[in-house]
């Protein structure tokens, strides 16, 4: 949770909020102005710039820097691991479980108290590797 006050809810911050919510990949800023333009044609890219930051900051969604330092965003609060595709970029979730044994092992080993985490693969994606799951030399 933020230490922000309540949050209003904008009609483009709604707006974002559903495209975020329905798309398994982590669309870029980019990506969600193209998706909400349909919605609201007159929307500028800044205002949902402005928006992602905002609804980032008051814990609604999160922002996933990927390699090349390029944001996506990610409606999906639960913990939960990504893969991201060397070759299109596309960032995607993975659930797996379990992951309190993650997080129980590197609390064990380094004895710190795990406030969160951040777990990301890389592979090349379906669409990428022709179809094919097994990606690259596989």
């Amino acid at each position: 949770m933020s230490n922000y006050e309540p949050l209003q809810m904008t009609r483009s911050r709604r707006a974002i909020l559903k495209e975020l919510s329905s798309v398994k990949h982590h669309p870029t800023a980019d990506d969600v102005y193209q998706r909400v333009r349909r919605a609201i044609p007159r929307i500028s890219l800044a205002t949902i710039y402005r928006n992602l930051d905002i609804l980032t900051k008051h814990g609604m969604i999160r922002t996933l820097a990927d390699a090349d330092g390029q944001r996506r965003y990610d409606a999906t609060l639960e913990d939960h691991c990504h893969v991201r595709c060397e070759v299109c970029g596309r960032v995607d979730d993975v659930h797996v479980v379990p992951l309190e044994t993650i997080e129980k092992s590197v609390t064990d080993a380094s004895g710190y108290s795990i406030s969160g985490y951040s777990l990301s693969f890389t592979g090349v994606c379906p669409r990428c590797s022709g179809g094919s799951r097994l990606g690259r030399g596989g």
